[in-house]
């Protein structure tokens, strides 16, 4: 595994580790159980995890290498994170409880909630949730807003 591949692996460790007094967050009205959502597809080449914290912290990134820290800086990332967090409240119970975060294997979505009260996670199918087939499509558009909103400022950036 490359120094990228470990400090990306490690990084994902550490948000999984995280407990939402660390980062000073409660329940409120708006977000009672869901302060954090991981989202995490497989491709054949490696797996791609988007990371929404309610605090503001938006990340992306592959377990190959590579990827976006700290896009939450940006305003219309983080609405769109904070979105993604809000849209999963209503799926809570569409999720199991675990203490064990295996990336998803390919064609498959593997969504984390952190949640005020432990971590959730759900294995999906990325064809079903694309096609607005399954329960929890809405929360993968969610997802894929914040990529977009990720991309569009990555293009008004430059390197």
């Amino acid at each position: 595994m490359s120094k990228d591949a470990e400090a990306i692996h490690e990084l994902r460790r550490m948000v999984l580790a995280t407990t939402p007094r660390e980062l000073g967050l409660t329940p409120t009205k708006k977000h009672p159980r869901v302060w954090g959502a991981l989202m995490e597809i497989g491709y054949p080449e490696g797996v791609a995890t988007l990371v929404a914290l309610l605090e503001g912290s938006v990340s992306l990134y592959s377990s190959n290498g590579g990827g976006i820290i700290g896009a939450g800086e940006h305003g219309s990332v983080r609405r769109a994170a904070i979105k993604c967090i809000g849209a999963a409240e209503p799926y809570v119970e569409e999720f199991s409880n675990t203490t064990d975060y295996p990336l998803p294997d390919t064609g498959r979505v593997k969504f984390y909630l952190l949640t005020f009260s432990g971590i959730l996670t759900g294995d999906f199918d990325e064809h079903l949730l694309g096609e607005g087939r399954h329960t929890l499509s809405k929360l993968f558009y969610a997802g894929h807003d914040v990529i977009t909103a990720i991309r569009k400022v990555r293009e008004r950036s430059p390197p």
